[in-house]
């Protein structure tokens, strides 16, 4: 039997759940975690599952590359912060072995873990809302809202970014993120991206002379190393050598 793998992004989830009642108790907190656990365990019936923590972006390759890479981002609530020991515990106890690597974001950590059990035959499901996942959205990996109750496919970012699934990269290495601090070409905001997107079929034949006229042109051309750069930024990894097995990640019956 093709194993079945729930990868939990685990700060987007717990974030997620402690911004809703801010304040509460550790406790509390780590109790309402546990239910959410318990209800994708229930949902999914994975064979196996993975909490993916972030190692921090702050010595990550991405700020190496651009160190304004999620520079102005707000710190995590402190008492968050000293509650994340007692939730990752709490995982432990109920079968869900967590996987964290210093100075590695979660991200790619799950793209990389994503990509090799699909690649193998497995089945995947990402447990997030975050929309760089839509990356990889394909044969063998799926992604969960668990918040809203729903799948995030390629249909449903297409109307939400008004760009094709498989041109997302594209599309955020001319808009940028502005949240994770990635500059995309100035003066190029969402709308521009997607008529450029559905006009070129590559970012390469965008830059080209003479593709596109006047300022626009201009622009593109004259900053075609940022939007080169924005596009290593938001490609999630897929090779990072991670001394892992998947069958240490097995989960046991679950009701």
């Amino acid at each position: 039997m093709k194993p079945k793998l729930l990868l939990i992004d685990g700060l987007n989830l717990v974030r997620r759940l402690h911004a809703a009642v801010p304040g509460e108790a550790a406790e509390d907190l780590k109790r309402r975690c546990l239910g959410a656990l318990d209800k994708a365990l229930r949902q999914h019936k994975p064979s196996h599952a993975i909490l993916v923590w972030d190692g921090g972006h702050e010595r990550s390759w991405r700020r190496a590359l651009y160190p304004e890479y999620k520079a102005h981002r707000k710190p995590m609530p402190e008492d968050l912060a000293k509650a994340l020991p007692l939730l990752d515990d709490g995982f432990a106890q109920q079968g869900v072995r967590s996987v964290k690597q210093a100075d590695l974001e979660a991200d790619d950590l799950i793209a990389t873990l994503a990509s090799k059990v699909a690649d193998a035959g497995g089945e995947v499901v990402i447990l997030s809302t975050d929309k760089g996942f839509g990356q990889l959205l394909g044969a063998g990996i799926g992604q969960w809202d668990h918040f809203e109750g729903h799948w995030i496919d390629a249909e449903l970012l297409a109307a939400k970014l008004g760009v094709p699934q498989p041109r997302l990269l594209d599309y955020w290495a001319l808009a940028g993120d502005s949240g994770n601090g990635i500059p995309g070409v100035p003066g190029v905001g969402k709308k521009t991206a997607q008529d450029l997107v559905a006009r070129f079929d590559s970012l390469k034949a965008m830059f080209a002379e003479d593709a596109v006229e006047g300022k626009l042109g201009e622009r593109l051309r004259s900053h075609q190393d940022e939007a080169r750069l924005s596009y290593r930024l938001v490609r999630l990894k897929k090779d990072i050598q991670l001394q892992l097995n998947l069958s240490q990640f097995r989960l046991g019956r679950h009701p």
